[in-house]
C-alpha cells in the first residue's frame, strides 16, 4: 500500500512492518485528525512538532510540504529560529505553532495560561483540541520510527542543499536507494 502511494516502499514503513494493523490504525487517526483542520494548519503543526520531537524524517517531509505555501528562505528561518520568529506568519500562528512544539515536547508543561493565550488570537476550544492531537500525535509516529532507527529516505537527499540542512534535525538521511517490491 506505501509503494503503489509513493512509488517506493518508505522507510518509516520498515518499523511498522512488524504490526502492520498498527500503520492501519495510524492511518485511520491521520484521517480523523485531518478532517478538522485546513491541510495548511495541519502541515504547519505537524512540521513544527516533528521539528521540536527532533525527528529529521518527518520534519524533511513536512518541511517540503510547507513549500507549498512559504518559500525555502520561510521553511528554513521556520526551522532555525523557531515559530515566535517567523514574522511571515501571523500572531495567532505564532501562538499555535509555539504552543503545538511545547504539546509535542513537553505536554506536562502546558499552562492554563497557555491555553487561555490561544483563545485570546480566536482559537476556539475544538480547535486548540485539534492543535493538541496534531502535535502529540506526531510523538507517537516519530517515537516508533526514531526509536527504531528509521532514516529519512534518501529521496531527501534531492532537496536544497541549505533547507535539507536546516530540517535535519535527528538522524541522518540514509544513503541506501530506495526500495520497491516486486510482485511475486
Amino acid at each position: 500500500r506505501q509503494q503503489r502511494g509513493w512509488g517506493f516502499v518508505p522507510n518509516y514503513a520498515r518499523p511498522f512492518s512488524h504490526r502492520p494493523e498498527i500503520m492501519t490504525l495510524w492511518a485511520d487517526l491521520q484521517r480523523g485528525l485531518r478532517r478538522h483542520v485546513d491541510r495548511r494548519r495541519f502541515e504547519l503543526v505537524t512540521f513544527v512538532a516533528a521539528h521540536a520531537l527532533r525527528s529529521s524524517y518527518c520534519s524533511l517531509a513536512h518541511g517540503r510540504t510547507l513549500l507549498e505555501w512559504f518559500t525555502a528562505d520561510e521553511v528554513r528561518s521556520l526551522a532555525d529560529a523557531g515559530p515566535e520568529n517567523a514574522e511571515f506568519l501571523s500572531a495567532a500562528e505564532r501562538a499555535m505553532l509555539a504552543y503545538a512544539a511545547k504539546a509535542a515536547t513537553s505536554p506536562h508543561k502546558v499552562t492554563a495560561g497557555e491555553i487561555a493565550q490561544l483563545r485570546t488570537h480566536g482559537f476556539a476550544d475544538e480547535e486548540i483540541f485539534d492543535i493538541s492531537a496534531l502535535a502529540t500525535a506526531r510523538a507517537f509516529f516519530a517515537g516508533v520510527v526514531e526509536a527504531l532507527g528509521g532514516e529519512a529516505d534518501s529521496s531527501f537527499l534531492e532537496m536544497d542543499e541549505r533547507l535539507r540542512d536546516a530540517l535535519s534535525v535527528g538522524r541522518p538521511i540514509s544513503h541506501k536507494p530506495t526500495e520497491t517490491i516486486t510482485a511475486r
